[in-house]
């Protein structure tokens, strides 16, 4: 670097040779980024390409997923059917058909809806206090009255 340094010095001369310098060096930055920019090109079409792949078997998968479901399920219909076939068959010689379950119902009719422990009108009639007071007006309800 030293004698490259040398010789551009004595050929150039040393009024000329920071301009030339600064070019230089502009140009190899250029050159760098350039190079870097391929390189990430490059990069990307690699991933672009593995991402291909990855779609293509993730298809695969669930196409072969997608087939043994109906595959499957045209097993159960077929199943179904002969015993569907079979229990009728069985229904129409007389044998003794037992209807459904009933629906489970609750105990309760509206058990969802809250229900209070004591009663409102119990509260009422024993003056039990059914809404809050903030301080403020707890003071002024109970406040002695003055005598005029």
């Amino acid at each position: 670097m030293a004698l490259i340094g040398a010789v551009a010095l004595i050929v150039i001369g040393p009024e000329k040779l920071p301009r030339v310098a600064r070019t230089v060096g502009a140009l190899l930055g250029k050159a760098q980024r350039y190079v870097a920019d391929v390189k990430a090109e490059v990069n990307r079409s690699m991933d672009l390409d593995e991402l291909r792949k990855m779609k293509d078997t993730v298809e695969g998968a669930a196409r072969d997923v997608e087939h043994s479901i109906q595959t499957s399920a045209a097993d159960f219909e077929k199943q179904w059917s002969e015993t569907t076939a079979e229990s009728s068959a069985t229904d129409n010689l007389g044998s003794a058909w037992e209807p459904p379950p009933p629906e489970y119902r609750h105990p309760k009719k509206k058990w969802r809806l809250k229900q209070g422990a004591t009663p409102q009108w119990y509260k009422a009639r024993h003056g039990v206090r059914t809404k809050a007071l903030s301080g403020a007006a707890r003071v002024a309800r109970y406040r002695p009255q003055k005598f005029n």
